[in-house]
């Protein structure tokens, strides 16, 4: 019956552990906002980059008025996903303002330069009547989290961080999958002198500390967002093969296994229909915590310059941009990156450890 299936068992005995449901709960929601990314973001422009350096390290919750200074009549609008994927490039140019007078066709105003300073009033003509160019020319705008040094939109930058540690984390983890139940079920399965060569390699990988290696891939392959997903994924597999190595030896002695020798099956098949199968449950711990481990190298190496580029957004770079501010007024400009960071990490381990307990590896029943 469905009630009874293992897959039906499992989720009832996740869902009982609270924090691990929680953690699930808060990644969702991350991809949720992932996904739609510049559609709920403040600043929509590409990358978030809309720079007013008048407005740089502002509190949280500020608002100012700005005036519109020019218009480009060459911006497409961006369709939905289109402006999703990749934002709407701005098709206005705006300047903050603190005070704004009409006298006669003109408008008068005041620009930003500072909360201790008054700058001389501008003066712009009135394209028809103030009723209307007034609403048109003339907007609010109030900044969430503040603003960082170049006077951008911290609330969006986080958002889009979001989508550099998810995709990170996300193809980290299917590159040091693959590369580990490979090798691991080769290992585990031949022995001999498949296990000693498959055995060694891992050795040696394993003794290489992590971010130093992802560096040196980083310099092999270059800067970039991409050249991340590859080196990260290329320092996290050998965690899988150790662990997949173990799982096939203790159980390619099973029954079932001998019964599909006896029946001439090759051994591509009996790893893939019946071995693998059996070990789903390990493979999915593992892999939820290698996405945790994923998004720290990740963000350890955008602090240190080697991962996304700027002015991507990305929470490690975002550390390193600010991290100085830390010991004067704007500490929050590093601190709620460094939030996330550990946010995000902490509800994938709980997840790790909710799986953990719901396939109860060290007691699992293996099923044919």
């Amino acid at each position: 019956m469905e009630s009874n299936s293992p897959a039906k068992k499992i989720w009832v005995r996740f869902k009982r552990n609270k924090p691990a449901l929680g953690g699930l709960i808060f990644i969702l929601l991350l991809l949720v906002m992932g996904i739609l990314g510049y559609v709920i973001t403040p600043d929509q422009s590409p990358m978030a980059n809309s720079m007013h350096l008048q407005l740089s390290n502002k509190k949280p919750g500020r608002s100012f008025q700005f005036l519109v200074v020019s218009t480009k009549t060459h911006v497409q609008k961006a369709g939905l996903l289109e402006k999703m994927m990749y934002g709407q490039e701005p098709a206005i140019k705006s300047i903050p303002i603190t005070a704004y007078r009409i006298s006669g066709n003109r408008l008068l105003v005041k620009e930003y330069i500072g909360d201790d300073e008054e700058a001389a009033e501008s003066s712009y003509p009135i394209i028809g009547s103030p009723e209307e160019f007034i609403p048109k020319h003339i907007y609010r705008q109030t900044f969430l989290l503040g603003t960082d040094g170049y006077g951008r939109d911290l609330l969006s930058r986080l958002i889009l961080g979001v989508r550099v540690s998810l995709s990170v984390g996300l193809i980290a983890v299917v590159i040091s999958m693959s590369i580990g139940v490979s090798l691991g079920a080769l290992a585990g399965y031949f022995g001999g002198t498949t296990d000693a060569a498959i055995s060694w390699l891992m050795n040696v990988i394993w003794s290489l500390p992590s971010l130093l290696l992802v560096i040196a891939i980083s310099f092999a392959l270059g800067k970039g967002f991409w050249q991340i997903f590859i080196a990260v994924g290329l320092s996290t597999w050998v965690d899988v093969a150790r662990l997949v190595r173990g799982q096939v030896m203790a159980i390619k002695e099973a029954e079932f296994v001998e019964a599909a020798r006896a029946l001439g099956f090759p051994a591509q098949r009996i790893l893939l229909k019946h071995i693998l199968p059996n070990i789903a449950g390990p493979i999915l711990v593992i892999a939820s915590a290698n996405f945790a481990s994923a998004i720290l190298l990740e963000t350890g190496l955008s602090f240190l310059g080697f991962g996304a580029q700027p002015p991507m957004p990305s929470w490690g770079s975002m550390i390193q941009e600010n991290y100085g501010y830390i010991v004067m007024d704007a500490a929050y400009l590093a601190i709620l990156p460094g939030m996330a960071i550990m946010l995000t990490v902490y509800a994938f381990n709980l997840m790790a450890i909710g799986l953990r307990d719901a396939f109860d590896i060290k007691a699992q029943n293996i099923s044919v």
